[in-house]
């Protein structure tokens, strides 16, 4: 179908309606960034089956839908409220079960549109954003991989607008930022909280811990204020990688709980899932899932390891429980080691496959153009739970603006280190130096450091995925004293 919106522009639609008479739920299926939408026709049919009118449509700027890519702007949101329109005029829908849903591009629309539609009473959002200006631009340091991503397959397969040229334009120039943080702020949910809050929407979100796209520490943030109905999910892998093989129609968790979150909230059925602890997380590697009843129970305590003295002899320092302070080592700046986050969508999306978190053998990190610090080998498992927290005193050298980033790898016996999750921060305005205490979080995850293996914290200040780095042939200090200590927190089952 084509669906007609005030200004013009048609939208390329799907209809799938149920065979039995009468009024039913509806679910307007947004499709992903890139992708037409074909793209749900196999959870479309199943929910047509189940009793659901699906409306299934391509957002302006891509494929044969006219007009120019809006980035979940304002035109795209009164898209969604013109298709809702257009499907309680068209189909047998009934009028107070409506629900939205969709993955990545889609699903951050769907959370947007219930913001400014209140006939949206349920909401389905996988790998989706609740915050873009953190999603480009998370601790001052551009993403770039992810963003050249979004920005070739906008000109692959649509019709990006001058306002996101623009955008694009300056974020990989390094200007204008705050023009582009502007731009992304009106793109994020998380700006219209309370007005979600006031339409109160039964909101499912799902995401996956390695996500190179929208990080998980926007959802979870988001989540606890969310103040109706709600779950969180998070799964190994990367961007969109977890729901995947359910868009093709084999099992898929995420799918089920949508199914389950829809059918409960938009047909009434008792499916048990609103009784359940409301925040699912999967352990990396395993099949298996631990439940909580907010994201603040998902911890049960902290250990604080203080980043101890590099050591002459072979250039390490020690993660210890004891003060550290009084000390400071300074690497070369500017150039890559072996420790590193991946490739977008690919390093964490086959863990997803395999279970194998990105290695690094940990002998290899060259201790001139990094910092790094071990813990003792473990008598005891370390379940990590949450957000890890890194307190850091950065001093750059001859340059100002510098970049670092952190590391925590589980160590085993022979030097092979799993990562267990990464932090990159970007001192823009940085004084050449002058120290700058940092505090910061690592994603959030779920992992178990087993006993007998041992935590490396490594820092350096390149890494492909990001488009700030430190300057080549410049220096960064790092330091600790009993006024500003440099620590590793790290949240535990």
């Amino acid at each position: 179908m084509d669906i007609s919106t005030r200004d013009g522009v048609a939208l390329k639609g799907l209809v799938f309606t149920p065979d039995a008479p009468g009024r039913h739920p509806a679910i307007v299926f947004i499709t992903s960034w890139a992708l037409p939408n074909l793209e749900y026709i196999v959870q479309a049919q199943q929910f047509a089956n189940a009793g659901y009118v699906v409306v299934s449509y391509t957002p302006r700027g891509f494929y044969a839908s006219g007009g120019a890519i809006d980035t979940a702007g304002p035109r795209d949101i009164g898209d969604l409220t013109e298709v809702i329109n257009w499907t309680l005029a068209n189909t047998p829908a009934e009028p107070t079960r409506i629900g939205a849903a969709g993955v990545s591009y889609g699903a951050g629309m769907a959370l947007i549109g219930s913001a400014f539609d209140s006939r949206i009473r349920a909401v389905a959002a996988l790998s989706c954003w609740t915050d873009l200006p953190y999603s480009l631009f998370e601790n001052q340091t551009r993403h770039l991989q992810s963003a050249a991503l979004l920005g070739l397959s906008a000109e692959l397969t649509g019709k990006p607008s001058e306002e996101l040229k623009q955008t694009l334009s300056d974020f990989f120039a390094n200007r204008n930022l705050g023009g582009v943080i502007t731009y992304a702020q009106a793109r994020s949910a998380a700006t219209y909280l309370d007005r979600i809050n006031a339409n109160r929407p039964a909101i499912l979100m799902a995401n996956a811990y390695g996500d190179s796209f929208f990080g998980p520490n926007q959802l979870t943030d988001f989540y606890t204020r969310l103040s109706g109905p709600k779950r969180l999910e998070f799964r190994p892998g990367d961007h969109a990688i977890p729901e995947l093989t359910g868009i093709l129609g084999l099992p898929n968790d995420a799918w089920t709980s949508m199914h389950r979150w829809f059918d409960y909230y938009l047909r009434g059925v008792d499916t048990g899932i609103a009784s359940e602890n409301p925040v699912q997380l999967q352990l990396r590697g395993q099949s298996t899932y631990e439940s909580y009843p907010s994201w603040s129970a998902v911890s049960k305590g902290t250990a604080r390891y203080n980043l101890g003295e590099v050591h002459w002899w072979n250039k390490e320092g020690d993660l210890a429980a004891g003060s550290q302070a009084g000390w400071s080592a300074t690497i070369a700046a500017g150039d890559d080691t072996v420790a590193n986050g991946g490739v977008a969508l690919l390093t964490n999306g086959a863990e997803a496959i395999t279970g194998e978190p990105a290695k690094a053998w940990i002998p290899a990190v060259d201790r001139d153009n990094a910092g790094l610090w071990q813990s003792d080998w473990l008598s005891a498992p370390q379940r990590v739970r949450g957000a890890a927290h890194l307190r850091l005193t950065v001093t750059p050298g001859s340059s100002g603006q510098t970049t670092v980033i952190a590391y925590l790898y589980d160590t085993d016996w022979a030097g092979t280190g799993s990562l267990v999750t990464h932090v990159a921060v970007t001192f823009r305005d940085a004084v050449a130096g002058q120290a700058r205490a940092v505090d910061v979080d690592f994603p959030a995850t779920v992992y178990d450091v087993p006993s007998g293996h041992r935590l490396s914290l490594v820092i350096d200040t390149v890494d492909p995925l990001y488009a700030d780095r430190a300057p080549l042939f410049s220096t960064v200090k790092f330091s600790s004293s009993s006024s500003s200590p440099s620590y590793l927190t790290l949240p535990l089952k």
